[in-house]
């Protein structure tokens, strides 16, 4: 019975001496936080997708107190009502944000492609990516599985017809889709843009026409046409140069398998200022 109460004594006595250890260490090795990071964290939405070049809201928090020179705008969903808030704390210059949207540069659905297995494995694809480059004839087409819709946090994208759809009116440009995408279609682009390539596609022409009819077949029309030389195709696949697009739409009217689109991609934000 002694051993016992004296076992109790002893651990009861370990654990106070441990605690008051803990709290005198709490206090000598307290690391004083800047009374204005509450404050401008309180300002960020908390959407910590890294969109702004740091890890989350508290990295771009700590960044904006602690480093020279950054700027307030680099919180893409939050927008200018962030950018604003933030300049308002700090007492800096407001600067704009500029607004960006995702899009998708895919649009082989179940009418222009089809599927070369028969894929029973975990539903993602990124698990799919590992078999034989994916599900479908276009090892670089999207395959449908969403693992970009499961990330986005404002519920922006939705799969129809065996591909993803971006809903650029909810779309807040975080850019979260885009990095868990294995074939890397999805882009982050200003969302003041109106022309597409909808196709990702870096094989010869004959190859991605087997593919899909709705492929980048490198047949260099738009390029020849484009009246301002924003179009080059480069590696079999169209690319625009949008610092010299004007957006007439001619590349998506001679393009002859309509791989080219022209669209209103405006985001949620482009709507609200309107």
């Amino acid at each position: 019975m002694d051993g016992i109460i004296f076992a109790v004594v002893l651990v009861t006595a370990i654990g106070i001496i441990c605690a008051v250890m803990l709290a005198v260490a709490s206090k000598l090795m307290a690391v004083k936080e800047d009374e204005r990071f509450p404050v401008i964290r309180e300002c960020l939405p908390g959407a910590n997708c890294g969109a702004c070049g740091y890890p989350g809201c508290d990295g771009y928090a700590h960044a904006l107190i602690e480093e020279e020179g950054i700027k307030t705008n680099l919180c893409v969903p939050g927008a200018d009502a962030v950018s604003r808030k933030l300049s308002e704390v700090l007492g800096v210059a407001f600067e704009d944000v500029i607004e960006q949207v995702a899009v998708i540069k895919c649009k082989g659905d179940c009418k222009v492609t089809s599927a070369k297995m028969d894929y029973q494995g975990i539903e993602s694809c990124k698990a799919a990516k590992l078999l034989f480059g994916g599900t479908g004839k276009c090892t670089f087409g999207c395959m449908g599985f969403g693992d970009c819709a499961t990330v986005c946090p404002n519920d922006a994208i939705c799969i129809e017809n065996g591909i993803a759809h971006v809903n650029t009116r909810l779309c807040i440009g975080c850019g979260m889709c885009a990095s868990v995408c294995p074939n890397k279609l999805i882009s982050i682009m200003p969302d003041v843009e109106k022309m597409l390539v909808t196709c990702s596609n870096t094989e010869k022409g004959v190859i991605t026409r087997k593919a899909c009819s709705h492929g980048c077949i490198a047949c260099k029309k738009c390029e020849k046409e484009c009246p301002v030389g924003a179009i080059t195709v480069t590696n079999n696949l169209s690319q625009i140069d949008y610092d010299k697009c004007t957006n007439c739409g001619h590349c998506a009217e001679v393009c002859p398998t309509k791989c080219i689109m022209k669209g209103d991609f405006s985001g949620i934000h482009r709507m609200d200022q309107e």
